[in-house]
C-alpha cells in the first residue's frame, strides 16, 4: 500500500488489512495471478504490496529459483510480508521499504505487479519511470486499480511513452515495456 506522501496510520493500515483478508477469502489472489504468465525462475516486483495478499501465490508460481521483491512505504506492510514469508518458510521473498525507488538493478525484473495502488501515488510518473527502469526489455507490467476507470488506467500508464497496452484480462491490464 504505497500511499501519497506518507504512510497511512497504523490503525488505518490494520483495518485495511482486515478488509483485504475478507476480499482474499472470496476472491483468492491466485485467480488474478492466472491472468499473467509468471514462470518458474521469474523475478517479480510486487510494488505496493500492502499486507502481502499476492506473496504466497506469486512465490508458488516463481518457485525456488525465482524471487519476489515486495515494496511498500508502510513499515507494517513490510513486517506482515516478512511474517508471511517466515510462517510459510518462503526463502524467495525480499522486502523493500520505499515509496518509489527500489534500489534494484536496471533490466532485472520479469513482471511488476501494480495492484490497487496507482490511484494513491503522489508521483505516478516517477513510479512508472522506476518500474520501466527495472523491467527487462520484454518485461510485463500487470496493473489493476478499481479506483480508476479503464480509460484512466490505460491513458495514465501509456501517455508517458514508457509502456504500451498488450491485453486486458478480467481483472488486470497487461502492459509491455517500450
Amino acid at each position: 500500500m504505497i500511499a501519497t506522501d506518507k504512510p497511512a496510520s497504523n490503525l488505518h493500515f490494520k483495518l485495511m488489512s482486515i478488509g483485504y483478508k475478507f476480499r482474499d477469502f472470496f476472491l483468492p489472489r491466485k485467480h488474478i495471478l492466472k491472468e499473467i504468465d509468471i514462470k518458474p525462475g521469474y523475478r517479480v516486483l510486487d510494488f505496493g504490496c500492502g499486507p502481502g495478499g499476492y506473496i504466497t501465490g506469486t512465490s508458488e508460481l516463481v518457485g525456488k529459483p525465482g524471487i519476489i521483491y515486495a515494496v511498500d512505504i508502510h513499515p507494517l506492510a513490510i513486517q506482515m510480508v516478512q511474517g508471511i514469508a517466515s510462517k510459510n518458510q518462503l526463502k524467495n521473498i525480499e522486502t523493500i521499504q520505499s515509496d518509489c525507488k527500489t534500489g534494484l538493478p536496471d533490466n532485472s525484473i520479469d513482471v511488476v505487479l501494480l495492484y490497487d495502488v496507482f490511484h494513491g501515488l503522489s508521483d505516478r510518473n516517477g513510479v512508472l519511470e522506476e518500474l520501466h527502469r527495472v523491467l527487462k526489455p520484454a518485461g510485463i507490467l500487470s496493473m489493476s486499480d478499481h479506483h480508476l476507470e479503464e480509460n484512466e488506467i490505460i491513458s495514465k500508464v501509456t501517455n508517458g511513452g514508457l509502456f504500451s497496452l498488450s491485453s486486458k484480462g478480467k481483472k488486470t491490464y497487461t502492459f509491455f515495456k517500450k
